[in-house]
């Protein structure tokens, strides 16, 4: 007798091949053969953390999920990668040894959609974050650009938008603070950005990290750092990512 607890994806043909019989709870490098359509299937981080990318080739990243994080499976890509979706987009995730894939039914699906789609947000946001962070100690530079060689308040924190959340932002600190929508101290998130002056008057702007902190481009003495985010007061917070 077949073991309830084992579902079947259902009867498919790929390449002459026929494909039965997968149990629910399944490493993804069990599958036993690629471009499956999953329906209901989720797959479930393992590890620490797992860079999902905008292409099946994993060249260029769009988050990075970390354990415990689920998505729904769109279809098995072959060559240990997953298509799965992201709220409105769809991202490659490379699932051998990472992470499991179990089937659910439509009820548990829909139970289980505002959980990963707030854990998505999560995720996305410290990713941005973390991209951020690695360019601490770097050169401060007016008019700069790029933080690999000298970068100011608002070129750095237009350099992370772009690079790291496909975001383009205005160029100056006060540009910046008219894009997004403006929040609270008791909403901002990691990933929402932190503007100062004189006033009404906007002269610099930070990343809020989390636990308090901000990260931005300083002085030209002290460079890339993070500061607690109410070092000077705020003139304005703003989510410029738009969830």
């Amino acid at each position: 007798m077949i073991n309830k607890a084992w579902k079947t994806l259902g009867l498919m043909a790929f390449c002459g091949a026929m494909v039965v019989a997968v149990p629910s709870d399944v490493r993804a490098d069990e599958i036993s053969g690629p471009g499956l359509s999953y329906g209901n299937y989720m797959v479930t981080v393992d590890a620490d953390n797992v860079t999902i990318s905008k292409d099946e080739a994993g060249k260029e990243a769009l988050m990075t999920a970390s354990k415990g994080s689920s998505f729904e499976v769109v279809q098995d890509m072959g060559d240990g990668y997953m298509k799965v979706k992201i709220n409105d987009t769809y991202g490659y995730m490379p699932v051998d040894g990472n992470a499991t894939v179990s089937s659910t039914d439509e009820e548990t699906l829909a139970a289980l959609e505002v959980k990963t789609q707030t854990e998505t947000v999560v995720n996305f946001r410290q990713s941005i974050v973390n991209y951020a962070l690695q360019f601490v100690g770097g050169r401060y530079a007016y008019g700069g650009s790029d933080p690999r060689t000298g970068v100011d308040c608002s070129g750095f924190t237009r350099y992370v938008m772009q690079h790291a959340a496909g975001l383009t932002l205005n160029r100056s600190s006060g540009g910046q603070a008219s894009q997004g929508i403006a929040v609270g101290a008791d909403q901002m998130r990691p990933g929402d950005l932190i503007f100062y002056g004189s006033g009404s008057s906007i002269n610099h702007v930070a990343m809020y990290i989390g636990n308090g902190q901000v990260v931005h481009s300083s002085t030209y003495r002290t460079g890339i750092k993070t500061s607690p985010w109410n070092y000077r007061a705020p003139v304005k917070i703003v989510n410029v990512l738009g969830d």
